[in-house]
Protein backbone atom coordinates (compact mmCIF):
# COMPACT_ATOMS: atom_id res chain seq x y z
CA UNK A 1 0.00 0.00 0.00
CA UNK A 2 1.02 3.63 -0.38
CA UNK A 3 0.45 6.34 2.24
CA UNK A 4 0.02 9.99 1.21
CA UNK A 5 2.20 12.61 2.89
CA UNK A 6 -0.22 15.00 4.58
CA UNK A 7 1.10 18.34 5.91
CA UNK A 8 1.68 18.43 9.67
CA UNK A 9 1.68 21.33 12.09
CA UNK A 10 5.08 22.13 13.65
CA UNK A 11 5.53 19.83 16.66
CA UNK A 12 7.47 16.85 17.99
CA UNK A 13 5.42 13.74 17.17
CA UNK A 14 6.13 10.63 19.28
CA UNK A 15 5.02 7.81 17.02
CA UNK A 16 4.42 4.25 18.28
CA UNK A 17 5.54 1.56 15.83
CA UNK A 18 4.96 -2.23 15.75
CA UNK A 19 6.80 -4.39 18.29
CA UNK A 20 6.95 -7.30 15.85
CA UNK A 21 4.06 -7.68 13.46
CA UNK A 22 4.26 -4.85 10.93
CA UNK A 23 0.46 -4.88 10.65
CA UNK A 24 0.23 -3.35 14.13
CA UNK A 25 0.52 0.24 12.93
CA UNK A 26 -2.19 2.89 12.97
CA UNK A 27 -3.29 4.95 9.98
CA UNK A 28 -2.49 8.12 11.90
CA UNK A 29 1.03 6.86 12.58
CA UNK A 30 1.58 6.11 8.89
CA UNK A 31 0.35 9.56 7.86
CA UNK A 32 2.66 11.13 10.44
CA UNK A 33 5.69 9.17 9.24
CA UNK A 34 4.93 10.12 5.65
CA UNK A 35 4.23 13.80 6.31
CA UNK A 36 6.88 14.76 8.87
CA UNK A 37 9.54 17.22 7.72
CA UNK A 38 12.11 15.32 9.79
CA UNK A 39 11.91 11.64 10.75
CA UNK A 40 14.22 10.55 13.59
CA UNK A 41 14.69 6.92 14.62
CA UNK A 42 16.94 4.59 16.59
CA UNK A 43 18.18 2.52 13.65
CA UNK A 44 17.56 3.69 10.09
CA UNK A 45 17.73 0.11 8.78
CA UNK A 46 14.93 -1.05 11.09
CA UNK A 47 12.72 1.94 10.32
CA UNK A 48 13.39 1.62 6.60
CA UNK A 49 11.79 -1.84 6.63
CA UNK A 50 8.59 -0.34 8.04
CA UNK A 51 8.62 2.58 5.62
CA UNK A 52 9.18 0.31 2.61
CA UNK A 53 6.30 -1.91 3.70
CA UNK A 54 3.90 1.03 3.36
CA UNK A 55 5.51 2.88 0.45
CA UNK A 56 6.69 5.82 2.55
CA UNK A 57 9.52 7.74 0.89
CA UNK A 58 10.54 9.87 3.88
CA UNK A 59 14.24 9.60 4.76
CA UNK A 60 14.95 8.60 8.39
CA UNK A 61 17.78 10.11 10.43
CA UNK A 62 19.44 8.37 13.37
CA UNK A 63 18.75 9.53 16.93
CA UNK A 64 19.88 7.11 19.66
CA UNK A 65 21.69 7.03 22.99
CA UNK A 66 25.13 7.21 21.35
CA UNK A 67 24.51 10.35 19.26
CA UNK A 68 21.79 12.06 21.33
CA UNK A 69 24.10 14.90 22.43
CA UNK A 70 24.76 15.77 18.79
CA UNK A 71 21.49 14.82 17.08
CA UNK A 72 19.17 16.17 19.79
CA UNK A 73 20.10 19.86 19.31
CA UNK A 74 19.66 19.48 15.52
CA UNK A 75 16.13 18.19 16.01
CA UNK A 76 15.35 21.08 18.35
CA UNK A 77 16.69 23.46 15.69
CA UNK A 78 14.25 21.92 13.21
CA UNK A 79 11.40 22.62 15.64
CA UNK A 80 12.64 26.17 16.08
CA UNK A 81 12.53 26.56 12.29
CA UNK A 82 8.84 25.65 12.32
CA UNK A 83 9.24 22.09 11.05
CA UNK A 84 7.43 18.93 12.11
CA UNK A 85 9.64 16.25 13.68
CA UNK A 86 8.52 12.63 14.09
CA UNK A 87 10.38 10.36 16.50
CA UNK A 88 10.15 6.56 16.49
CA UNK A 89 11.97 3.81 18.35
CA UNK A 90 12.90 0.47 16.80
CA UNK A 91 9.74 -1.01 18.28
CA UNK A 92 6.86 0.14 20.42
CA UNK A 93 6.19 3.52 21.99
CA UNK A 94 9.02 6.09 22.08
CA UNK A 95 10.33 7.29 25.47
CA UNK A 96 9.71 3.85 27.06
CA UNK A 97 13.26 2.76 27.99
CA UNK A 98 14.91 4.78 25.22
CA UNK A 99 16.66 8.20 24.95
CA UNK A 100 13.61 9.86 23.40
CA UNK A 101 12.68 11.04 26.90
CA UNK A 102 15.55 13.53 26.83
CA UNK A 103 14.42 14.99 23.51
CA UNK A 104 10.78 15.27 24.58
CA UNK A 105 11.78 16.89 27.86
CA UNK A 106 13.98 19.42 26.05
CA UNK A 107 11.22 20.19 23.56
CA UNK A 108 8.69 20.81 26.33
CA UNK A 109 11.12 23.02 28.24
CA UNK A 110 11.71 25.04 25.06
CA UNK A 111 7.97 25.52 24.63
CA UNK A 112 7.42 23.30 21.59
CA UNK A 113 4.31 21.22 21.16
CA UNK A 114 4.71 17.47 21.83
CA UNK A 115 2.11 15.17 20.28
CA UNK A 116 1.82 11.45 21.17
CA UNK A 117 0.70 9.13 18.36
CA UNK A 118 -0.37 6.04 20.35
CA UNK A 119 -0.06 2.46 19.21
CA UNK A 120 1.82 -0.74 20.04
CA UNK A 121 3.36 -1.11 23.51
CA UNK A 122 5.16 -4.24 24.71
CA UNK A 123 4.34 -3.74 28.43
CA UNK A 124 0.62 -3.34 27.76
CA UNK A 125 0.55 -6.27 25.32
CA UNK A 126 2.25 -8.43 27.95
CA UNK A 127 -0.09 -7.25 30.70
CA UNK A 128 -3.30 -8.07 28.87
CA UNK A 129 -1.95 -11.40 27.64
CA UNK A 130 -0.53 -12.50 30.98
CA UNK A 131 -3.89 -13.08 32.65
CA UNK A 132 -2.70 -11.22 35.75
CA UNK A 133 -4.61 -8.38 37.48
CA UNK A 134 -4.55 -5.16 35.46
CA UNK A 135 -6.49 -2.75 37.67
CA UNK A 136 -3.17 -1.42 39.00
CA UNK A 137 0.22 -2.00 37.40
CA UNK A 138 3.77 -0.67 37.53
CA UNK A 139 6.25 -0.79 34.65
CA UNK A 140 9.85 -0.62 35.94
CA UNK A 141 11.95 -1.02 32.79
CA UNK A 142 15.09 -3.16 33.00
CA UNK A 143 16.32 -4.62 36.28
CA UNK A 144 20.02 -4.18 37.18
CA UNK A 145 22.41 -6.78 35.76
CA UNK A 146 24.31 -7.41 39.03
CA UNK A 147 22.66 -9.93 41.35
CA UNK A 148 22.72 -7.86 44.55
CA UNK A 149 21.47 -4.71 42.82
CA UNK A 150 18.77 -6.77 41.10
CA UNK A 151 17.60 -8.24 44.41
CA UNK A 152 17.63 -4.84 46.11
CA UNK A 153 15.52 -3.42 43.28
CA UNK A 154 13.03 -6.28 43.53
CA UNK A 155 12.84 -5.85 47.31
CA UNK A 156 11.81 -2.22 46.79
CA UNK A 157 8.72 -3.49 44.93
CA UNK A 158 7.89 -6.35 47.32
CA UNK A 159 4.90 -4.68 49.01
CA UNK A 160 3.61 -2.70 46.01
CA UNK A 161 -0.06 -3.57 45.56
CA UNK A 162 0.13 -3.77 41.77
CA UNK A 163 1.17 -6.09 38.96
CA UNK A 164 4.85 -5.51 38.15
CA UNK A 165 6.32 -5.46 34.63
CA UNK A 166 9.98 -5.61 33.65
CA UNK A 167 11.90 -5.84 30.39
CA UNK A 168 14.44 -8.66 30.49
CA UNK A 169 17.01 -10.15 28.14
CA UNK A 170 16.85 -13.87 27.25
CA UNK A 171 20.26 -14.66 28.74
CA UNK A 172 19.33 -13.13 32.13
CA UNK A 173 15.75 -14.37 32.52
CA UNK A 174 16.72 -17.51 34.49
CA UNK A 175 18.76 -15.52 37.03
CA UNK A 176 16.05 -12.86 37.32
CA UNK A 177 13.33 -15.44 37.99
CA UNK A 178 15.48 -17.13 40.64
CA UNK A 179 16.09 -13.79 42.35
CA UNK A 180 12.41 -12.84 42.11
CA UNK A 181 11.34 -16.13 43.67
CA UNK A 182 13.75 -15.59 46.57
CA UNK A 183 12.81 -11.96 47.16
CA UNK A 184 9.11 -11.85 46.31
CA UNK A 185 8.15 -15.41 47.26
CA UNK A 186 8.07 -18.75 45.48
CA UNK A 187 4.27 -18.80 45.21
CA UNK A 188 3.83 -15.38 43.63
CA UNK A 189 2.25 -15.83 40.21
CA UNK A 190 3.95 -14.51 37.08
CA UNK A 191 4.13 -14.75 33.32
CA UNK A 192 7.12 -14.72 30.97
CA UNK A 193 5.89 -13.02 27.79
CA UNK A 194 8.26 -13.66 24.90
CA UNK A 195 8.38 -12.57 21.25
CA UNK A 196 5.14 -10.60 21.50
CA UNK A 197 3.15 -10.31 18.23
CA UNK A 198 5.80 -12.34 16.40
CA UNK A 199 5.64 -15.82 14.89
CA UNK A 200 6.83 -17.61 18.03
CA UNK A 201 4.89 -15.54 20.58
CA UNK A 202 4.73 -17.32 23.93
CA UNK A 203 3.10 -16.72 27.31
CA UNK A 204 4.48 -19.07 29.95
CA UNK A 205 2.53 -18.74 33.18
CA UNK A 206 3.07 -20.15 36.66
CA UNK A 207 4.52 -19.34 40.06
CA UNK A 208 7.92 -17.70 40.24
CA UNK A 209 9.35 -20.97 41.58
CA UNK A 210 7.88 -22.96 38.68
CA UNK A 211 9.11 -20.48 36.08
CA UNK A 212 12.56 -20.28 37.68
CA UNK A 213 12.84 -24.09 37.61
CA UNK A 214 11.76 -24.22 33.95
CA UNK A 215 14.22 -21.61 32.70
CA UNK A 216 17.04 -23.05 34.81
CA UNK A 217 16.78 -26.18 32.62
CA UNK A 218 16.50 -24.37 29.27
CA UNK A 219 19.80 -24.23 27.39
CA UNK A 220 18.95 -21.29 25.16
CA UNK A 221 16.20 -18.70 25.38
CA UNK A 222 15.58 -16.45 22.39
CA UNK A 223 13.64 -13.27 21.77
CA UNK A 224 12.64 -10.16 23.66
CA UNK A 225 10.93 -10.71 27.00
CA UNK A 226 8.53 -8.88 29.29
CA UNK A 227 8.32 -10.40 32.77
CA UNK A 228 4.96 -9.78 34.45
CA UNK A 229 4.62 -10.52 38.17
CA UNK A 230 1.28 -10.47 39.97
CA UNK A 231 0.64 -8.35 43.07
CA UNK A 232 1.44 -9.75 46.52
CA UNK A 233 -1.23 -11.98 48.04
CA UNK A 234 -3.51 -10.44 50.63
CA UNK A 235 -2.37 -11.21 54.14
CA UNK A 236 -4.73 -11.57 57.09
CA UNK A 237 -4.13 -8.87 59.69
CA UNK A 238 -4.40 -9.92 63.33
CA UNK A 239 -6.78 -7.92 65.53
CA UNK A 240 -3.96 -7.01 67.89
CA UNK A 241 -1.92 -5.66 64.99
CA UNK A 242 -4.84 -3.53 63.80
CA UNK A 243 -5.29 -2.07 67.28
CA UNK A 244 -1.56 -1.30 67.47
CA UNK A 245 -1.65 0.46 64.11
CA UNK A 246 -4.69 2.51 65.11
CA UNK A 247 -3.21 3.43 68.47
CA UNK A 248 0.05 4.55 66.85
CA UNK A 249 -1.64 6.61 64.14
CA UNK A 250 -4.07 8.28 66.53
CA UNK A 251 -1.13 9.80 68.41
CA UNK A 252 -0.45 12.20 65.55
CA UNK A 253 -3.68 12.22 63.51
CA UNK A 254 -7.37 13.03 64.02
CA UNK A 255 -9.62 9.98 64.30
CA UNK A 256 -10.95 10.13 60.74
CA UNK A 257 -7.53 10.57 59.17
CA UNK A 258 -6.03 7.80 61.33
CA UNK A 259 -8.80 5.44 60.21
CA UNK A 260 -8.18 6.33 56.57
CA UNK A 261 -4.45 5.70 56.87
CA UNK A 262 -5.03 2.42 58.71
CA UNK A 263 -7.42 1.38 55.95
CA UNK A 264 -4.68 2.03 53.37
CA UNK A 265 -2.16 0.01 55.35
CA UNK A 266 -4.39 -2.96 56.18
CA UNK A 267 -6.93 -3.07 53.38
CA UNK A 268 -9.74 -3.06 55.93
CA UNK A 269 -12.84 -0.85 55.78
CA UNK A 270 -12.29 2.77 56.84
CA UNK A 271 -15.77 2.85 58.39
CA UNK A 272 -15.07 -0.22 60.52
CA UNK A 273 -11.66 1.09 61.55
CA UNK A 274 -13.14 4.48 62.46
CA UNK A 275 -15.68 2.83 64.76
CA UNK A 276 -12.99 0.57 66.18
CA UNK A 277 -10.84 3.58 67.03
CA UNK A 278 -13.81 5.34 68.65
CA UNK A 279 -14.38 2.27 70.80
CA UNK A 280 -10.70 2.22 71.76
CA UNK A 281 -10.97 5.90 72.80
CA UNK A 282 -14.09 5.29 74.85
CA UNK A 283 -16.61 6.29 72.20
CA UNK A 284 -15.99 10.03 72.16
CA UNK A 285 -13.18 10.13 69.61
CA UNK A 286 -10.76 11.89 72.00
Amino acid sequence: MSVPARPLEPALYLVATPIGNLGDITLRALETLAGADVLACEDTRVTRVLLDRYGIQNRPYAYHEYNADEAGPRLLQALEAGKSVALVSDAGTPLVSDPGYRLAQSAIEAGYRVVPIPGASAPLAALVGSGLPNDAFLFAGFLPTKDKARRDRLAAFEAVQATLMFFESPHRIAATLAAAADVLGNDRVASVCRELTKTYEEFRRGTLAELAAHYADVDSVKGEIVLVIGPPPERAVEAADVDAILADLSKTMPTSKAAAEASRLTGLSKKELYQRLLDMKGGDGR
